[in-house]
């Protein structure tokens, strides 16, 4: 198996630090081959501009299709080309991360938003009446899986059903559904690490043995089943589910899992 790991924590010696560093040394001691994208330790740009796109941006800049033309040209900015390859390399994403303000650090989401062009990892695959591009479970990335591994400063109750955060599910769905698995990319259940500001040595062992019995399932764990765009299940071009499919009272988010 090939990873890719990306990890978005300024502080090495973080709780998010030693996941990290714990899952670089599980993978690689049961032979598989690992790299990482340590976004603080890179420097990464965090920002989208007109350098990105070297002569293909356009004046005024429009992202989506200068992304795509600069992609087309091989004109994207070295950095950006060579996460692309790790991508198109890797057989499993880990995104490393801290929940701030209820979703990933600014530095990730621009990664995203870098490294996930058009014409790469969006705008690719025919358009008809019955078929609404490659996208939600077809695309470039297809065939590949991710696991978010986040902390949580909060208690795990305030990320439940009922609690005052709201479910966790519903927090981590537009990066799970409108992230990963837009571009093909098959998300597994997360793994999330709750209390992570108040936890003593006695807990990070727990947490790290958890951790370790995860990564050694990475190949064999079921992915959230969500619906394929063009499976059948969704109206083209409404993109509405149809009448029916929904279990009986279920709303929102959970439209789009199945079972």
């Amino acid at each position: 198996m090939k990873t890719l790991i990306v990890h978005a924590h300024p502080e090495p010696n973080s709780l998010n630090g030693a996941l990290k560093d714990l899952a670089v040394s599980t993978l690689e001691e049961e032979g598989h081959e690992v790299r990482v994208s340590d976004l603080y330790a890179m420097g990464w740009k965090a920002v989208v501009d007109a350098g990105d796109y070297g002569p293909e941006a356009s004046a005024p800049l429009k992202v989506a299709r200068d992304s795509g033309r600069a992609f087309d040209a091989g004109t994207l900015t070295p950095d950006v080309r060579a996460e692309q390859e790790k991508l198109l390399w890797a057989d499993t994403i880990v995104l490393q991360f801290p929940l701030w303000w209820y979703t990933m650090p600014a530095i990730l989401k621009g990664w995203v938003d870098r490294v996930f062009t058009y014409h790469f990892a969006y705008g690719v695959g025919e358009h008809s009446a019955t078929h609404y591009g490659d996208r939600f479970g077809e695309g470039t990335l297809a065939g590949r899986r991710a696991l978010l591994s986040v902390t949580a400063g909060g208690p795990e109750s305030h990320y439940a059903a009922r609690g005052i955060n709201g479910p966790i599910e519903d927090l981590l769905f537009p990066i799970h559904h409108g992230i990963l698995y837009y571009p093909g990319i098959e998300p597994l259940p997360p793994f999330v690490v709750y209390g992570a500001d108040r936890m003593d040595e006695d807990g990070y062992a727990d947490v790290a043995e958890a951790w370790r019995r995860r990564l050694l399932t990475l190949e064999t764990t079921a992915p959230i089943p969500f619906r394929r765009q063009n499976a059948g299940d969704y109206e083209i071009p409404s993109l509405h589910l149809k009448e029916g499919l929904e279990p009986a009272g279920r709303t929102g988010f959970g439209l789009h899992v199945r079972g």
